[in-house]
């Protein structure tokens, strides 16, 4: 099992940039694909971004494609995610998960595709 904390939200202008962390602890890192989702108020959890256990392969909704950027480094157990030229409609909580050995098909860019959720941590863009 593993458990996971974000770190890196905040609040930020329009155009901005920042980035997100996510620690894991517990269990093997690199047996994980890892997945950033967020979640803005009154809406479903979204798929952002996942990139596979072997760090090979990535995977981004085309909302954010060419602004985010999924990253790993299993030396230090954390996933991250850079996110640049940001937009109002970006706001929500950011929330990392991880499914073991998972894939980066259909599934593994849904919700039902992780087993394992960090607690989030909340974006605001606004002017």
């Amino acid at each position: 099992q593993v458990q996971l904390v974000e770190s890196g939200g905040g609040s930020v202008q329009p155009g901005g940039s920042l980035r997100l962390s996510c620690a894991a602890s517990g269990s093997t890192f690199s047996r994980y694909t890892m997945g950033w989702f967020r979640q803005a108020p009154g809406k479903d959890r979204e798929f952002l971004a996942a990139i596979l256990w072997t760090g090979v392969s990535t995977r981004y909704a085309d909302s954010v494609k060419g602004r985010f950027t999924i990253s790993r480094d299993n030396a230090k157990n954390t996933v991250y995610l850079q996110m640049n030229s940001l937009k109002p409609e970006d706001t929500g909580v950011f929330y990392c998960a991880a499914k073991e050995w998972g894939g980066l098909s259909l599934l593994g860019q849904s919700r039902a595709g992780y087993d394992y959720w960090g607690q989030g941590t909340q974006v605001t863009v606004s002017s």
